[in-house]
């Protein structure tokens, strides 16, 4: 450290540079930054033997207790203390970082004061922050509206299938020459709707996540037997249509307190995608019974079908994003997806099983409001 030229160059980057003479004595080499003064009220010069820890460098005693022992091991890597703030004789804040190092088994401290660097870290770091805010906030703005659009154009389908069903029913009716032609149009204005509304799903891809609130207050909480009654009655045109029964356990206690963690309309909107995936999959003359089972703690619906049941190597990404099944085509795939978001979100479970007997056996469970609410 004799040497002017890395004098002066430590002495120009506002470093203190220290040799450990023994243990809290150390020999000042090189140039004396200016900020030292403002510490000391003594006036330290090149070659000095100092103390340390005492009065004016009482910051750096716990760090030399890790600096004594990475000197011991003579390591040629170097120890850092990781920045702290103190304050000058004047009570201004200083901001340092010391490094304690080994160089030709000689022990030396570094002590910088990084007033600029540090004001400006954190600055880079503040803006790192609101930028961070700001992005999470976009995302949030951006899935709320995937979420709206992927609710209306979903339930847009849901009850343009209805009317389709309730299209095909009229058809044997003793309808009217002139009745007849009308409702040739509105088949066809129908099937237009389908159409712009599957490539609209099907174009759908950005992230969805069911942000929306819910309710886990007992006396605000769903009823999921009122769900399943308002999604069988709306449902049944297109069962008939199809020869297919759709109904309700005969064990159901419809005077049972059915009430679950949710929201009503998501909740009418997640047994509606069940049934309608059972709908596609059934054969005709073939039931779809919805149960009800409850414990203390929690409801678990149960969708049942009798069709051909689901090909193993679909199950596990049956509720992904756009999976559909191997026998039926023509829908976006977001439907079983919506559902598992919704109840996960609410902290339910959803999945599928197949049936010993044949067929498919979709469910979700969901917790009791008072559960959550304690």
């Amino acid at each position: 450290m004799s040497d002017s030229i890395t004098a002066d160059l430590f002495s120009a980057l506002n470093i203190l540079v220290l040799e450990r003479l023994d243990f809290g004595l150390f020999q000042i080499d090189g140039n004396v930054p200016n900020w030292v003064e403002q510490f000391c009220s003594q006036k330290f010069t090149t070659g000095m033997e100092i103390l340390i820890p005492q009065k004016n460098f009482s910051f750096l005693e716990n760090f030399l207790i890790d600096a004594e022992e990475f000197w011991q091991r003579n390591s040629d890597s170097k120890l850092t203390s990781g920045i702290w703030t103190d304050q000058d004789i004047n009570n201004t804040e200083y901001h340092f970082e010391a490094v304690a190092i080994s160089v030709n088994n000689r022990k030396f401290l570094l002590i910088e004061t990084l007033d600029e660097k540090y004001h400006e870290k954190q600055y880079i770091i503040q803006k790192a922050r609101e930028n961070q805010l700001i992005y999470q906030q976009w995302l949030k703005d951006n899935q709320k509206k995937d979420i709206l659009i992927h609710c209306i154009i979903h339930d847009m389908a849901g009850q343009l299938s209805g009317m389709n069903g309730c299209f095909a029913l009229l058809e044997f009716e003793n309808l009217t020459p002139k009745g007849k032609e009308r409702l040739e149009i509105g088949k066809k204005q129908s099937l237009q709707q389908e159409i712009l509304i599957g490539e609209i799903l099907d174009a759908f891809s950005a992230e969805i996540q069911s942000l929306e609130s819910f309710t886990f207050d007992i006396d605000k909480a769903p009823d999921i037997l009122n769900s399943i009654q308002d999604v069988i009655t709306l449902s049944k045109p297109s069962f008939i249509l199809n020869n297919i029964r759709l109904q309700l356990a005969n064990n159901t206690d419809i005077n049972a307190d059915w009430k679950v963690v949710g929201e009503q309309s998501r909740l009418n909107r997640v047994i509606f995608n069940l049934v309608e995936n059972a709908l596609r999959y059934s054969p005709q003359n073939s039931t779809v019974i919805i149960s009800l089972q409850s414990d203390l703690e929690s409801i678990l619906v149960n969708v049942d079908d009798q069709g051909v049941g689901i090909q193993p190597e679909m199950v596990e990404n049956l509720f992904n994003k756009f999976s559909q099944g191997k026998y039926k085509s023509g829908k976006s795939g977001l439907g079983l997806y919506f559902c598992r978001i919704t109840v996960e979100r609410w902290g339910g479970k959803i999945g599928y099983s197949p049936k010993p007997e044949g067929g498919s056996r979709f469910w979700f469970r969901l917790l009791r409001p008072e559960l959550r609410r304690s």
